[in-house]
Protein backbone atom coordinates (compact mmCIF):
# COMPACT_ATOMS: atom_id res chain seq x y z
CA UNK A 1 0.00 0.00 0.00
CA UNK A 2 0.92 3.40 -1.17
CA UNK A 3 2.71 5.29 2.28
CA UNK A 4 1.49 8.65 0.73
CA UNK A 5 -1.31 10.14 2.90
CA UNK A 6 -2.85 13.54 1.80
CA UNK A 7 -1.43 16.73 3.19
CA UNK A 8 -3.01 18.34 6.08
CA UNK A 9 -5.74 14.56 5.83
CA UNK A 10 -4.77 12.30 8.94
CA UNK A 11 -3.75 8.59 8.57
CA UNK A 12 -7.19 6.99 9.82
CA UNK A 13 -9.42 9.83 7.92
CA UNK A 14 -7.51 9.00 5.10
CA UNK A 15 -7.98 5.10 5.62
CA UNK A 16 -11.56 5.57 6.46
CA UNK A 17 -12.04 7.99 3.39
CA UNK A 18 -10.75 4.61 0.87
CA UNK A 19 -12.82 2.72 3.09
CA UNK A 20 -16.06 4.80 1.53
CA UNK A 21 -14.74 4.95 -1.73
CA UNK A 22 -14.51 1.24 -2.14
CA UNK A 23 -18.45 0.75 -1.00
CA UNK A 24 -19.06 3.52 -4.06
CA UNK A 25 -17.17 1.86 -6.99
CA UNK A 26 -16.02 -1.22 -5.54
CA UNK A 27 -12.98 -2.26 -3.80
CA UNK A 28 -11.62 -3.28 -7.11
CA UNK A 29 -11.72 0.09 -7.80
CA UNK A 30 -10.09 1.67 -5.33
CA UNK A 31 -6.15 1.62 -6.05
CA UNK A 32 -3.60 1.61 -3.41
CA UNK A 33 -0.75 -0.46 -3.87
CA UNK A 34 2.19 0.71 -5.48
CA UNK A 35 1.66 -1.11 -8.80
CA UNK A 36 -1.74 0.21 -10.18
CA UNK A 37 -0.87 3.71 -8.41
CA UNK A 38 2.86 3.41 -10.82
CA UNK A 39 0.48 3.85 -13.63
CA UNK A 40 -0.42 7.74 -12.72
CA UNK A 41 3.18 8.93 -12.94
CA UNK A 42 4.38 11.12 -15.31
CA UNK A 43 7.27 8.75 -17.15
CA UNK A 44 8.57 12.21 -18.82
CA UNK A 45 8.92 14.05 -16.43
CA UNK A 46 11.63 16.86 -16.19
CA UNK A 47 11.64 16.39 -11.84
CA UNK A 48 13.87 13.56 -10.46
CA UNK A 49 11.75 10.47 -9.65
CA UNK A 50 9.40 10.73 -6.70
CA UNK A 51 7.82 14.14 -7.35
CA UNK A 52 4.19 13.96 -8.02
CA UNK A 53 2.82 10.90 -7.08
CA UNK A 54 -0.47 9.77 -5.85
CA UNK A 55 -1.95 8.42 -2.90
CA UNK A 56 -4.69 6.25 -4.24
CA UNK A 57 -6.94 6.64 -7.21
CA UNK A 58 -10.31 5.69 -7.40
CA UNK A 59 -12.39 4.63 -10.73
CA UNK A 60 -16.01 5.21 -11.11
CA UNK A 61 -18.04 4.48 -13.72
CA UNK A 62 -20.92 7.34 -13.98
CA UNK A 63 -21.90 10.40 -12.67
CA UNK A 64 -23.82 8.81 -9.34
CA UNK A 65 -20.40 7.45 -8.45
CA UNK A 66 -18.78 10.73 -8.53
CA UNK A 67 -21.31 12.65 -6.90
CA UNK A 68 -20.99 10.10 -3.79
CA UNK A 69 -16.75 9.75 -4.42
CA UNK A 70 -16.80 13.60 -4.27
CA UNK A 71 -19.45 13.57 -0.54
CA UNK A 72 -16.70 11.86 0.83
CA UNK A 73 -13.69 13.59 -0.16
CA UNK A 74 -15.87 17.09 0.78
CA UNK A 75 -16.34 15.38 4.21
CA UNK A 76 -12.60 14.66 4.61
CA UNK A 77 -11.31 17.27 2.80
CA UNK A 78 -9.36 14.93 0.52
CA UNK A 79 -7.59 16.70 -2.68
CA UNK A 80 -8.06 14.26 -6.00
CA UNK A 81 -7.22 15.19 -9.40
CA UNK A 82 -9.00 14.41 -12.27
CA UNK A 83 -7.84 12.50 -15.01
CA UNK A 84 -9.89 11.32 -18.65
CA UNK A 85 -7.61 8.86 -20.56
CA UNK A 86 -4.59 10.00 -18.38
CA UNK A 87 -2.17 10.84 -21.85
CA UNK A 88 -1.24 14.52 -21.44
CA UNK A 89 2.16 13.74 -21.65
CA UNK A 90 4.44 16.00 -22.36
CA UNK A 91 2.69 18.38 -20.17
CA UNK A 92 2.71 15.74 -16.81
CA UNK A 93 0.27 12.88 -18.07
CA UNK A 94 -1.98 11.21 -15.67
CA UNK A 95 0.55 12.40 -12.52
CA UNK A 96 -1.28 14.82 -9.99
CA UNK A 97 -0.27 18.44 -9.31
CA UNK A 98 1.31 17.45 -5.71
CA UNK A 99 2.00 14.36 -4.19
CA UNK A 100 -0.70 12.30 -2.13
CA UNK A 101 -3.68 13.66 -4.48
CA UNK A 102 -6.33 10.70 -4.73
CA UNK A 103 -6.63 10.33 -8.83
CA UNK A 104 -9.90 10.59 -9.83
CA UNK A 105 -9.82 7.93 -12.85
CA UNK A 106 -12.21 8.60 -15.36
CA UNK A 107 -11.21 6.29 -18.19
CA UNK A 108 -14.09 3.74 -17.38
CA UNK A 109 -16.23 6.89 -18.50
CA UNK A 110 -15.69 5.79 -21.98
CA UNK A 111 -18.96 6.18 -23.88
CA UNK A 112 -19.72 7.22 -27.03
CA UNK A 113 -23.31 8.33 -26.33
CA UNK A 114 -24.34 10.04 -29.55
CA UNK A 115 -22.92 10.01 -33.25
CA UNK A 116 -25.00 12.47 -35.20
CA UNK A 117 -24.45 12.01 -38.85
CA UNK A 118 -26.54 14.96 -40.17
CA UNK A 119 -25.14 17.94 -37.81
CA UNK A 120 -22.10 16.47 -37.51
CA UNK A 121 -21.47 16.12 -34.00
CA UNK A 122 -20.50 13.32 -30.96
CA UNK A 123 -21.44 13.45 -27.71
CA UNK A 124 -18.52 11.42 -25.25
CA UNK A 125 -17.62 10.54 -22.20
CA UNK A 126 -14.06 11.73 -21.00
CA UNK A 127 -12.49 7.98 -21.29
CA UNK A 128 -12.81 8.31 -25.52
CA UNK A 129 -9.58 8.45 -27.13
CA UNK A 130 -9.05 9.23 -30.64
CA UNK A 131 -8.79 6.25 -31.93
CA UNK A 132 -11.79 4.81 -30.16
CA UNK A 133 -14.08 7.22 -31.55
CA UNK A 134 -12.69 6.68 -35.13
CA UNK A 135 -13.03 3.29 -35.24
CA UNK A 136 -16.19 3.89 -33.86
CA UNK A 137 -17.45 5.85 -37.19
CA UNK A 138 -15.76 3.51 -39.43
CA UNK A 139 -17.97 0.54 -38.23
CA UNK A 140 -21.07 2.51 -38.48
CA UNK A 141 -20.11 3.60 -41.67
CA UNK A 142 -20.20 7.14 -41.01
CA UNK A 143 -18.59 9.85 -43.40
CA UNK A 144 -17.67 12.32 -40.21
CA UNK A 145 -14.05 12.72 -39.76
CA UNK A 146 -12.59 13.28 -36.52
CA UNK A 147 -9.62 15.56 -35.70
CA UNK A 148 -7.08 13.66 -34.18
CA UNK A 149 -4.33 15.29 -31.88
CA UNK A 150 -0.66 13.66 -32.63
CA UNK A 151 -1.10 10.88 -30.71
CA UNK A 152 -4.14 8.67 -31.38
CA UNK A 153 -4.61 7.23 -27.50
CA UNK A 154 -5.20 10.83 -26.37
CA UNK A 155 -8.59 11.87 -24.84
CA UNK A 156 -11.44 13.86 -27.49
CA UNK A 157 -12.73 15.57 -24.23
CA UNK A 158 -9.66 15.78 -22.13
CA UNK A 159 -7.72 17.56 -25.46
CA UNK A 160 -10.24 19.99 -26.07
CA UNK A 161 -10.18 21.01 -22.33
CA UNK A 162 -6.12 21.44 -22.63
CA UNK A 163 -7.43 24.03 -25.43
CA UNK A 164 -5.77 21.27 -27.40
CA UNK A 165 -4.68 21.42 -31.27
CA UNK A 166 -5.08 19.60 -34.22
CA UNK A 167 -4.50 19.63 -38.23
CA UNK A 168 -8.08 19.66 -40.23
CA UNK A 169 -10.36 22.62 -40.31
CA UNK A 170 -11.76 21.45 -37.19
CA UNK A 171 -7.90 21.79 -34.93
CA UNK A 172 -9.23 24.46 -32.50
CA UNK A 173 -10.70 21.56 -30.70
CA UNK A 174 -12.38 23.69 -27.61
CA UNK A 175 -13.85 26.35 -30.46
CA UNK A 176 -15.71 22.55 -32.09
CA UNK A 177 -16.56 22.01 -28.71
CA UNK A 178 -20.76 22.39 -28.12
CA UNK A 179 -22.16 21.57 -24.47
CA UNK A 180 -21.01 20.34 -21.46
CA UNK A 181 -22.40 18.15 -18.49
CA UNK A 182 -20.41 19.11 -15.16
CA UNK A 183 -20.53 17.59 -11.68
CA UNK A 184 -19.79 20.45 -9.38
CA UNK A 185 -17.44 20.09 -6.06
CA UNK A 186 -20.55 19.64 -4.55
CA UNK A 187 -22.04 17.39 -6.23
CA UNK A 188 -24.33 19.36 -8.12
CA UNK A 189 -24.77 18.34 -11.99
CA UNK A 190 -25.24 21.56 -14.60
CA UNK A 191 -25.68 21.44 -18.08
CA UNK A 192 -24.16 24.16 -20.09
CA UNK A 193 -26.10 25.85 -23.43
CA UNK A 194 -29.52 24.34 -24.11
CA UNK A 195 -28.20 20.74 -22.52
CA UNK A 196 -29.68 23.25 -19.51
CA UNK A 197 -33.27 22.95 -21.34
CA UNK A 198 -35.49 20.42 -20.01
CA UNK A 199 -35.93 18.00 -23.13
CA UNK A 200 -33.25 20.02 -25.23
CA UNK A 201 -32.94 18.75 -28.96
CA UNK A 202 -30.17 20.63 -29.91
CA UNK A 203 -27.75 20.73 -27.48
CA UNK A 204 -24.91 20.31 -29.13
CA UNK A 205 -25.98 21.77 -32.55
CA UNK A 206 -25.37 25.83 -30.14
CA UNK A 207 -23.38 26.58 -27.62
CA UNK A 208 -26.12 29.71 -27.30
CA UNK A 209 -29.04 29.78 -24.56
CA UNK A 210 -30.13 32.43 -22.43
CA UNK A 211 -27.83 33.86 -19.81
CA UNK A 212 -23.54 33.35 -19.65
CA UNK A 213 -21.84 30.88 -21.46
CA UNK A 214 -19.75 28.92 -18.97
CA UNK A 215 -17.79 26.05 -20.96
CA UNK A 216 -14.68 28.05 -20.92
CA UNK A 217 -14.75 28.35 -17.45
CA UNK A 218 -14.67 24.40 -17.11
CA UNK A 219 -11.49 24.36 -19.54
CA UNK A 220 -7.85 24.26 -17.89
CA UNK A 221 -9.88 24.89 -14.71
CA UNK A 222 -10.73 23.16 -11.33
CA UNK A 223 -14.14 24.29 -11.16
CA UNK A 224 -16.01 20.97 -11.71
CA UNK A 225 -15.37 17.47 -13.34
CA UNK A 226 -16.42 17.31 -17.00
CA UNK A 227 -18.50 14.22 -17.91
CA UNK A 228 -20.30 14.88 -21.26
CA UNK A 229 -19.20 17.07 -23.72
CA UNK A 230 -20.26 17.48 -27.26
CA UNK A 231 -17.89 17.77 -30.15
CA UNK A 232 -18.31 18.72 -34.10
CA UNK A 233 -17.22 16.76 -36.36
CA UNK A 234 -16.25 17.37 -39.98
CA UNK A 235 -18.30 15.75 -42.62
CA UNK A 236 -16.07 13.98 -45.47
CA UNK A 237 -15.22 16.15 -48.18
CA UNK A 238 -15.42 15.43 -51.92
CA UNK A 239 -11.92 15.96 -52.19
CA UNK A 240 -8.42 16.50 -50.19
CA UNK A 241 -5.20 17.94 -51.57
CA UNK A 242 -2.29 17.37 -48.77
CA UNK A 243 1.22 19.08 -49.73
CA UNK A 244 4.47 19.76 -48.41
CA UNK A 245 7.22 22.50 -49.04
CA UNK A 246 10.63 22.07 -48.02
CA UNK A 247 13.00 25.24 -47.44
CA UNK A 248 16.74 25.56 -47.28
CA UNK A 249 17.05 28.47 -44.87
CA UNK A 250 15.84 28.90 -40.96
CA UNK A 251 15.23 32.35 -41.56
CA UNK A 252 12.98 31.44 -44.17
CA UNK A 253 10.51 31.44 -41.46
CA UNK A 254 9.65 34.85 -41.79
CA UNK A 255 8.57 34.80 -45.35
CA UNK A 256 6.70 31.72 -44.51
CA UNK A 257 4.16 33.04 -42.28
CA UNK A 258 4.08 36.47 -44.09
CA UNK A 259 2.65 34.45 -47.06
CA UNK A 260 0.87 32.25 -44.95
CA UNK A 261 -1.37 34.63 -42.77
CA UNK A 262 -3.55 35.88 -45.74
CA UNK A 263 -4.02 32.44 -46.99
CA UNK A 264 -5.09 31.15 -43.79
CA UNK A 265 -7.11 34.53 -42.70
CA UNK A 266 -9.00 34.13 -45.60
CA UNK A 267 -9.39 30.09 -45.64
CA UNK A 268 -7.85 29.48 -48.71
CA UNK A 269 -6.15 27.62 -46.80
CA UNK A 270 -8.69 25.99 -44.42
CA UNK A 271 -6.62 23.56 -41.90
CA UNK A 272 -3.99 24.21 -38.98
CA UNK A 273 -0.79 24.12 -41.55
CA UNK A 274 2.87 23.97 -39.56
CA UNK A 275 5.93 24.47 -40.22
CA UNK A 276 7.79 21.36 -38.63
CA UNK A 277 11.95 22.00 -38.04
CA UNK A 278 14.24 19.18 -39.43
CA UNK A 279 15.12 17.45 -36.55
CA UNK A 280 11.49 17.13 -35.89
CA UNK A 281 10.54 15.79 -39.15
CA UNK A 282 13.98 13.76 -39.32
CA UNK A 283 12.68 11.80 -36.18
CA UNK A 284 10.65 9.83 -37.60
CA UNK A 285 12.92 8.24 -40.07
CA UNK A 286 16.51 8.23 -37.89
CA UNK A 287 18.12 9.08 -34.32
CA UNK A 288 20.74 12.16 -33.07
CA UNK A 289 23.29 9.18 -32.53
CA UNK A 290 23.40 8.11 -36.04
CA UNK A 291 25.10 11.26 -37.14
CA UNK A 292 26.54 12.70 -34.39
CA UNK A 293 27.32 11.27 -30.74
CA UNK A 294 28.72 14.35 -29.38
CA UNK A 295 27.03 16.51 -26.18
CA UNK A 296 25.47 20.00 -27.29
CA UNK A 297 23.68 20.83 -29.83
CA UNK A 298 24.07 19.08 -33.49
CA UNK A 299 27.06 21.72 -35.46
CA UNK A 300 25.51 23.21 -38.71
CA UNK A 301 27.56 20.93 -41.24
CA UNK A 302 25.53 18.11 -39.55
CA UNK A 303 22.07 19.37 -40.14
CA UNK A 304 22.76 19.95 -43.47
CA UNK A 305 23.96 16.86 -43.74
CA UNK A 306 20.92 15.15 -42.61
CA UNK A 307 18.71 17.41 -44.69
CA UNK A 308 20.66 16.37 -47.49
CA UNK A 309 19.80 12.73 -46.52
CA UNK A 310 16.87 13.07 -46.40
CA UNK A 311 15.48 15.88 -48.42
CA UNK A 312 14.12 17.94 -46.13
CA UNK A 313 14.68 21.41 -45.35
CA UNK A 314 15.32 23.67 -42.36
CA UNK A 315 11.75 24.21 -42.20
CA UNK A 316 9.28 21.82 -43.88
CA UNK A 317 5.69 22.85 -44.64
CA UNK A 318 2.60 20.82 -44.63
CA UNK A 319 -0.79 22.45 -45.26
CA UNK A 320 -4.18 21.06 -47.49
CA UNK A 321 -7.01 21.78 -49.59
CA UNK A 322 -10.57 20.29 -49.54
CA UNK A 323 -13.75 20.49 -50.93
CA UNK A 324 -15.39 19.49 -54.42
CA UNK A 325 -12.08 19.36 -57.17
CA UNK A 326 -12.80 22.46 -59.12
CA UNK A 327 -12.96 24.27 -56.14
CA UNK A 328 -9.43 22.76 -54.82
CA UNK A 329 -7.72 23.33 -57.94
CA UNK A 330 -8.66 27.05 -58.20
CA UNK A 331 -7.10 27.78 -54.55
CA UNK A 332 -4.68 25.97 -55.31
CA UNK A 333 -2.87 28.18 -57.80
CA UNK A 334 -3.17 30.85 -55.23
CA UNK A 335 -1.41 28.39 -52.97
CA UNK A 336 1.70 27.24 -54.83
CA UNK A 337 2.32 30.51 -56.65
CA UNK A 338 2.32 32.23 -52.89
CA UNK A 339 4.16 29.63 -50.91
CA UNK A 340 6.66 28.70 -53.79
CA UNK A 341 7.89 31.73 -53.97
CA UNK A 342 10.87 31.43 -51.81
CA UNK A 343 14.05 30.84 -53.73
CA UNK A 344 14.68 27.16 -52.75
CA UNK A 345 11.48 26.25 -51.76
CA UNK A 346 10.68 22.43 -53.22
CA UNK A 347 6.95 21.15 -53.71
CA UNK A 348 6.19 17.54 -52.94
CA UNK A 349 2.60 15.88 -53.58
CA UNK A 350 3.89 12.78 -52.82
CA UNK A 351 6.95 11.08 -50.94
CA UNK A 352 7.24 7.65 -51.03
CA UNK A 353 8.15 5.22 -48.57
CA UNK A 354 8.54 8.47 -45.93
CA UNK A 355 6.73 7.95 -42.38
CA UNK A 356 6.53 11.41 -42.08
CA UNK A 357 4.76 12.61 -44.99
CA UNK A 358 2.62 9.88 -44.25
CA UNK A 359 1.78 10.21 -40.60
CA UNK A 360 1.03 13.99 -41.81
CA UNK A 361 -1.12 13.15 -44.55
CA UNK A 362 -3.26 11.04 -42.46
CA UNK A 363 -3.32 13.56 -39.50
CA UNK A 364 -4.92 16.09 -42.05
CA UNK A 365 -7.39 14.02 -43.34
CA UNK A 366 -8.35 13.41 -39.41
CA UNK A 367 -6.57 9.38 -39.12
CA UNK A 368 -5.49 9.29 -35.59
CA UNK A 369 -2.14 7.21 -35.23
CA UNK A 370 0.98 7.23 -33.10
CA UNK A 371 3.88 7.65 -36.19
CA UNK A 372 5.10 11.15 -33.77
CA UNK A 373 5.69 9.32 -30.75
CA UNK A 374 8.63 7.80 -32.98
CA UNK A 375 10.59 11.53 -32.02
CA UNK A 376 11.45 9.75 -28.43
CA UNK A 377 13.81 7.94 -29.75
CA UNK A 378 15.67 10.54 -31.62
CA UNK A 379 17.87 11.30 -28.13
CA UNK A 380 16.74 7.81 -25.87
CA UNK A 381 15.40 7.68 -22.56
CA UNK A 382 12.32 8.94 -23.36
CA UNK A 383 12.30 12.16 -21.39
CA UNK A 384 10.33 15.21 -22.77
CA UNK A 385 8.71 18.35 -21.94
CA UNK A 386 6.34 20.72 -24.21
CA UNK A 387 6.87 24.65 -23.72
CA UNK A 388 4.10 26.18 -26.10
CA UNK A 389 3.62 29.76 -26.37
CA UNK A 390 1.69 31.48 -28.17
CA UNK A 391 1.96 34.17 -30.98
CA UNK A 392 0.77 35.68 -34.47
CA UNK A 393 1.26 34.48 -37.77
CA UNK A 394 3.45 37.40 -38.29
CA UNK A 395 6.67 36.44 -40.27
CA UNK A 396 9.15 38.96 -38.32
CA UNK A 397 7.20 38.02 -34.78
CA UNK A 398 7.75 34.19 -35.79
CA UNK A 399 11.49 34.48 -36.42
CA UNK A 400 12.41 36.25 -33.27
CA UNK A 401 10.57 34.16 -31.04
CA UNK A 402 12.30 30.87 -32.78
CA UNK A 403 16.07 32.85 -32.44
CA UNK A 404 15.20 33.78 -29.02
CA UNK A 405 14.00 30.04 -27.87
CA UNK A 406 17.00 28.31 -30.49
CA UNK A 407 19.44 30.67 -28.38
CA UNK A 408 18.50 29.32 -25.14
CA UNK A 409 18.24 25.78 -26.13
CA UNK A 410 22.11 25.97 -27.58
CA UNK A 411 22.77 27.75 -24.27
CA UNK A 412 21.54 24.91 -22.37
CA UNK A 413 23.28 22.13 -24.46
CA UNK A 414 19.75 21.44 -26.54
CA UNK A 415 18.69 21.36 -29.77
CA UNK A 416 16.21 23.21 -31.08
CA UNK A 417 12.83 20.68 -32.04
CA UNK A 418 9.73 22.55 -32.60
CA UNK A 419 6.89 23.15 -34.42
CA UNK A 420 4.88 26.17 -35.74
CA UNK A 421 0.90 25.22 -36.17
CA UNK A 422 -1.38 28.35 -37.63
CA UNK A 423 -5.09 28.35 -36.29
CA UNK A 424 -6.44 31.10 -37.87
CA UNK A 425 -5.83 34.69 -36.56
CA UNK A 426 -2.92 32.87 -33.75
CA UNK A 427 -0.20 30.19 -34.09
CA UNK A 428 0.94 27.50 -31.29
CA UNK A 429 4.58 27.48 -31.17
CA UNK A 430 5.32 23.69 -29.72
CA UNK A 431 9.10 23.52 -28.42
CA UNK A 432 9.79 20.07 -27.61
CA UNK A 433 12.68 19.60 -24.95
CA UNK A 434 14.47 16.51 -25.60
CA UNK A 435 16.52 14.46 -22.85
CA UNK A 436 17.20 11.13 -21.46
CA UNK A 437 15.89 10.60 -18.10
CA UNK A 438 18.47 8.53 -16.85
CA UNK A 439 21.00 11.38 -17.53
CA UNK A 440 20.41 13.62 -14.29
CA UNK A 441 22.18 16.73 -15.61
CA UNK A 442 20.96 16.59 -18.77
CA UNK A 443 17.09 16.22 -17.09
CA UNK A 444 17.98 19.03 -14.83
CA UNK A 445 18.62 20.98 -17.74
CA UNK A 446 15.82 20.90 -19.57
CA UNK A 447 13.89 22.24 -16.06
CA UNK A 448 16.55 24.96 -15.78
CA UNK A 449 15.99 25.97 -19.54
CA UNK A 450 11.96 25.22 -19.19
CA UNK A 451 11.92 27.91 -16.58
CA UNK A 452 14.09 30.42 -18.39
CA UNK A 453 12.00 29.89 -21.29
CA UNK A 454 9.01 30.73 -19.42
CA UNK A 455 10.73 34.32 -17.91
CA UNK A 456 12.28 35.77 -21.25
CA UNK A 457 9.17 35.24 -23.26
CA UNK A 458 7.01 36.97 -21.01
CA UNK A 459 9.23 39.71 -20.44
CA UNK A 460 8.75 39.75 -24.76
CA UNK A 461 5.18 39.69 -24.54
CA UNK A 462 4.18 35.58 -25.15
CA UNK A 463 2.36 33.37 -22.77
CA UNK A 464 2.04 30.17 -22.95
CA UNK A 465 -1.15 28.10 -23.69
CA UNK A 466 -0.97 25.48 -21.98
CA UNK A 467 2.45 23.85 -19.65
CA UNK A 468 3.74 21.02 -17.30
CA UNK A 469 2.72 20.35 -13.97
CA UNK A 470 5.77 21.51 -12.57
CA UNK A 471 5.87 25.38 -14.43
CA UNK A 472 1.67 25.39 -13.73
CA UNK A 473 2.32 28.36 -10.96
CA UNK A 474 4.76 30.08 -12.86
CA UNK A 475 3.36 30.42 -16.03
CA UNK A 476 0.19 31.81 -14.05
CA UNK A 477 2.61 34.64 -12.33
CA UNK A 478 3.49 35.94 -15.89
CA UNK A 479 -0.39 36.90 -16.40
CA UNK A 480 0.08 40.32 -14.45
CA UNK A 481 -2.06 42.46 -15.25
CA UNK A 482 -3.18 45.07 -12.81
CA UNK A 483 -1.81 42.58 -10.30
CA UNK A 484 -2.39 39.64 -11.23
CA UNK A 485 -6.44 40.27 -11.28
CA UNK A 486 -7.36 37.53 -13.74
CA UNK A 487 -5.64 34.82 -11.11
CA UNK A 488 -7.32 36.89 -8.13
CA UNK A 489 -10.49 36.08 -10.04
CA UNK A 490 -10.09 32.82 -10.66
CA UNK A 491 -9.04 31.97 -6.89
CA UNK A 492 -11.84 34.07 -5.98
CA UNK A 493 -14.35 31.96 -8.06
CA UNK A 494 -12.62 28.75 -6.71
CA UNK A 495 -13.50 29.81 -3.05
CA UNK A 496 -17.23 30.22 -3.70
CA UNK A 497 -17.40 27.05 -6.08
CA UNK A 498 -15.00 24.51 -4.06
CA UNK A 499 -14.43 25.89 -0.61
CA UNK A 500 -12.92 22.56 0.98
CA UNK A 501 -10.58 22.80 -2.36
CA UNK A 502 -10.93 19.18 -3.35
CA UNK A 503 -10.80 19.51 -6.78
CA UNK A 504 -7.70 19.38 -8.85
CA UNK A 505 -5.11 21.51 -6.97
CA UNK A 506 -2.94 23.96 -8.08
CA UNK A 507 -4.31 23.22 -11.52
CA UNK A 508 -3.23 25.52 -13.63
CA UNK A 509 -2.09 27.71 -11.01
CA UNK A 510 -5.65 27.98 -8.90
CA UNK A 511 -5.17 26.90 -5.60
CA UNK A 512 -8.27 26.85 -2.81
CA UNK A 513 -7.78 28.98 0.16
CA UNK A 514 -6.07 26.77 2.39
CA UNK A 515 -3.37 25.89 0.27
CA UNK A 516 -2.24 29.23 -1.17
CA UNK A 517 0.82 30.30 1.22
CA UNK A 518 1.99 27.25 0.52
CA UNK A 519 2.00 26.67 -3.33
Amino acid sequence: MSSIVPQGVAASDFSNALDEFAGVVGKDRVYVDEQPLSSYRDAYSPLADGEFLPSAAVAPEGVEQIKKILKIANAYKIPIWTIGTGRNFAYGGPAPRKSGYVMLDLRRMNRIIEVNEKYGYALVEPGVSYMQLYRHLRAIGSKLWIDPAAPAWGGVMGNALEHGAGYTPYGDHFTMQCGMEVVLADGEVIRTGQGALAGSKHWQVTKHAAGPQFDGMFTQSNFGVVTKMGIWLMPEPPGYKPFMITYEREEDLEAIFEITRPLKVNQIIPNAAVAVDLLWEVSAKTTRRHYFDGKGPLPQSIRKQIASDHKLGMWNYYGALYGPPPIIENNWKIVEDALMSIPGAKLYLDRENDPAWDYRVRLMRGEPNMTEFSIMNWIGGGGHVNFSPLLAPNGSEALAQYNLIKSRCHDHGFDYIGEFLVGWRDMHHILMIMYDRADEAMRKGAYDLFGVLVAEAAESGFGEYRTHLAFMDQIAKTYKHNDGALWDLHQRIKDVMDPNGILSPGKQGIWPKSMRTTS
